[in-house]
């Protein structure tokens, strides 16, 4: 799901925890490889995200938890309400000039705003810790959801791709879609307005 990101975009290279209102982000460790797994052994995660295979092993999950270990400059966060671990979200760097955000919750805890509020930390993480003005993000044209999540996060819509799935062998259409600095700093600035109006 997620690949390597280059040094120099991001100002310091470190691990960091992220807290929302209901959410805490931090890097996975070794400790949950169980929670990774027993999350993303379903095939429904696996046909929205391109490289999750399925079934999805424990060894899976070393190797991902691993390699976050081994690279300092990837990010990946695991995703936890009330301290259980319910997904990943993290910028996946296909080319250092197009970082793009990835994301899946255990579907056990789908159509419950996590995903929303998951994305929202790692999107103001990467503007505030990079010097990128352009974020994109892939959804499944048959997965109404992560596009939903991706509207309400001020992502715009640029059109319709072809990109390759693991578990399905094959390309499927994917709805492409663009974050800038400028559009996100915007809904910042509303959204602290509103919140001392209100």
């Amino acid at each position: 799901m997620l690949q390597e990101i280059p040094i120099s975009t991001f100002r310091e290279a470190r691990p960091c925890v992220l807290e929302t209102e209901r959410l805490t982000l931090r890097r996975p460790t070794l400790a949950d490889v169980k929670a990774i797994t027993r999350l993303a052994d379903d095939r429904r995660i696996a046909e929205n995200t391109r490289r999750l295979p399925h079934p999805y092993s424990s060894d899976d999950a070393v190797q991902f938890v691993r390699a976050l270990a081994d690279d300092s400059q990837e990010t990946a966060f695991l995703i936890e309400t009330n301290q259980e671990p319910i997904g990943i979200v993290g910028i996946n760097w296909r080319a250092p000039d197009v970082p793009a955000l990835g994301y899946w919750l255990g579907v056990a805890h789908w159509g419950r705003g996590y995903g929303t509020e998951a994305a929202r930390a790692a999107i103001d993480y990467f503007f505030e810790e990079s010097e990128q003005d352009v974020l994109l993000a892939y959804a499944r044209v048959s997965n109404p959801a992560s596009r939903n999540i991706l509207e309400k996060c001020g992502f715009q819509w640029t059109g319709v791709e072809l990109h390759r799935f693991e578990v399905l062998g094959s390309s499927a259409p994917v709805d492409a879609f663009r974050l800038s600095r400028n559009v996100w700093a915007s809904l910042k600035t509303w959204a602290s307005a509103a919140r001392r109006t209100g």
